[in-house]
């Protein structure tokens, strides 16, 4: 099931452009990371049946966390996925902004989070982990408890493969690297020859 789910999502990240795969002229990350992909899994949204299908996988591998209370998402593009999430499974939501607002109440939390909460936080998407692992500890600094956190994609770097674990914070997610690469391959977007390229940028994080 697991698999099947892996391949089934990568293939419809790649359908809707969500993820672009460019070996030859890659992309610039905000970060400055030069990188031969690109993803943005907010794309899903305006896709019905693949939103459908993306919110029914977050439920199913919600079901590996145990029993949990609310579900948070990570700002900005967590923030959807999540809502989707907790409507899903009938519970309460909120979402952690990546600084506190510099107006008003000045909130890093928005909705109401009293602490007690067994919070399972979802993302869009996992690189270095940082955004997540954030969220994650400002939740525990309100005395949430952390089922684990939930995303869409992983670049499967080793650097937030280190991070979640030395964090003791479980992290699973619904497609991942390896799953893209062999789905790209199998519909002829990539080559063998890009796909090996694509590999060994990986490895270099």
């Amino acid at each position: 099931m697991s698999e099947h789910l892996e391949a089934d999502i990568a293939r419809k990240l790649l359908q809707i452009k969500a993820i672009k795969l460019s070996p030859q002229n890659p992309f610039t990350w905000a970060s400055g990371i030069s990188s031969p992909i690109y993803c943005d899994n907010r794309k899903t949204l305006s896709y019905p049946a693949i939103r459908t299908a993306v919110k029914a996988g977050l439920v199913s591998k919600a079901a590996n966390f145990g029993k949990i209370t609310m579900v948070v998402g990570v700002a900005t593009a967590g923030i959807a996925h999540g809502a989707l999430l907790a409507d899903a499974l009938d519970l309460p939501f909120a979402y952690v902004r990546s600084k506190a607002k510099g107006h008003g109440l000045q909130n890093l939390i928005e909705g109401e989070v009293r602490g007690n909460e067994r919070v399972l936080v979802v993302e869009d998407l996992i690189s270095t982990g940082g955004s997540s692992l954030k969220a994650v500890g400002v939740l525990e600094s309100i005395g949430c408890r952390i089922a684990g956190v939930l995303a869409i994609f992983t670049y499967g770097f080793e650097r937030a493969k280190t991070a979640f674990a030395e964090a003791e914070c479980p992290l699973e997610t619904l497609s991942n690297y390896d799953a893209l690469l062999e789905e790209a391959q199998a519909i002829d977007y990539i080559t063998a020859e890009e796909a090996v390229q694509l590999q060994e940028w990986r490895q270099a994080f």
